[in-house]
């Protein structure tokens, strides 16, 4: 690898050797894909049980607005605690952190099961929010400390194209677990214990940014915070991350209101749209030439249209075909959010770039329930939410689309 050596005041130069460091395989690859599906699963897994918990806690007053909130706890906690995780990834290192949470991620995951609470159930995801945080800011580091832009490109767009399956299956699963006994779900969380085992058998701490170290001529490296980068990746991500979520927290509401009431009815309907996904992370990959600016606008405009369809349908199967569109979208979103960003942050910021890229994309998440419950407060039903949803993300990724445009974006702190 090249080698980062010392100049006056803290600057540093690389040199051209590539023999000093352990580079990432497939099986390192394969590990980091299959992990970064955990934070995911925490609320994807959710989605077709939302109905039937509301329905266990029907005479608790609270119980309409605190699942769908209980959903989206860890999201909460991620947006509190993934800043400072941030801070310790750079200061401490990545793979003690990453493999002993996953591990307590799988043991506070699976605690719901044994509850029966709602106000027990709601703390443990709060404190599953906070392996998440971990895990999520570790990882996405590690992807950029692992490999170069074209590396990160592809494992992004193999995870985007495996997700869609383990995102399928898991609906399926999560759907006849729900319909076996209320909290069955939580028994997913049992997948992350084959995950943790890969981690200790194959993730190793990086010594060194391959990345910025890939360019051939000596060039200084700056140590100074980039404070503007990461404040629009922030607010880009956040954005991004309310408009992710309201199918994911609400589409089973949504369908509802066409007469779909049965979790494992649902979750067969919903089946062949998520499909969809592999289609955007192959959009994804082929538009990578075109920019982040374009790769963005593209996505939440393919999202937008879904959102305007899905609120539109007089039926249910209208309903899942305008679903298609928006899963397409939705394939594209966290792989374009996540190479965009790491292509402006340097080696010795990126865990807390990353961190603040975690507690935004994970505040968008917590927020999007109230935020969509307002508007279909406002509208009186959820289909009309998801149609004013569809058109607020179209313009806005036209305005992103516009500022990245114009240049108003930060450099990238590490010249060359």
């Amino acid at each position: 690898m090249y080698i980062l050596i010392s100049r006056k005041r803290g600057d540093t130069v690389r040199t051209n050797s590539l023999d000093t460091q352990r580079r990432a395989g497939k099986p390192q690859g394969f590990t980091v894909v299959l992990a970064g599906f955990l934070p995911i699963l925490a609320i994807v897994s959710m989605f077709p049980a939302v109905p039937s918990i509301i329905g266990h806690f029907h005479a608790d007053p609270t119980a309409s607005w605190k699942v769908p909130w209980m959903v989206t706890a860890p999201g909460l906690a991620i947006a509190l605690v993934a800043p400072f995780v941030g801070i310790l990834v750079d200061r401490i290192g990545r793979r003690g952190l990453l493999v002993w949470f996953t591990f307590l991620y799988s043991i506070i995951g699976l605690a719901p099961f044994f509850l029966s609470s709602l106000n027990a159930l709601f703390a443990s995801r709060l404190l599953l929010g906070v392996c998440e945080a971990v895990i999520l800011t570790v990882l996405n580091t590690l992807l950029g400390d692992y490999w170069d832009e074209e590396g990160r490109r592809h494992w992004l767009s193999i995870q985007a194209a495996i997700g869609p399956f383990l995102a399928s299956g898991l609906i399926l699963a999560s759907g006849f677990l729900t319909a076996m006994q209320w909290n069955g779900v939580f028994l997913v969380y049992l997948a992350a214990f084959p995950i943790f085992i890969a981690m200790q058998l194959f993730i190793f701490e990086p010594g060194g940014d391959i990345a910025s170290a890939k360019g051939a001529d000596l060039q200084p490296m700056s140590r100074k915070f980039p404070l503007g980068t990461v404040t629009l990746i922030g607010a880009v991500t956040l954005f991004s991350a309310i408009v992710f979520y309201v199918f994911i927290v609400n589409g089973g509401l949504a369908f509802q209101e066409l007469g779909v009431r049965s979790p494992s009815v649902l979750g067969k309907i919903t089946f062949i749209p998520s499909l969809f996904v592999i289609v955007g992370a192959g959009i994804f990959w082929i538009t990578a030439r075109a920019g982040s600016a374009f790769q963005l606008a593209l996505t939440l405009t393919l999202m937008g249209l879904g959102y305007v369809g899905m609120g539109s349908a007089t039926s249910w199967w209208w309903m899942a075909a305008a679903l298609c569109l928006q899963q397409i979208g939705t394939g594209m979103l966290v792989p374009s959010l996540i190479a965009w960003s790491q292509k402006l942050l340097p080696f010795e910021h990126r865990g807390r770039g990353m961190g603040v890229w975690a507690a935004a994309f994970f505040l968008g998440q917590f927020v999007s329930p109230p935020c969509v419950s307002l508007v279909k407060s406002a509208l009186g039903s959820m289909q009309s939410a998801f149609v004013a949803t569809g058109v607020l993300t179209i313009i806005g990724g036209l305005v992103i689309m516009a500022l990245l445009n114009r240049g108003r974006a930060p450099q990238p702190a590490v010249a060359g």
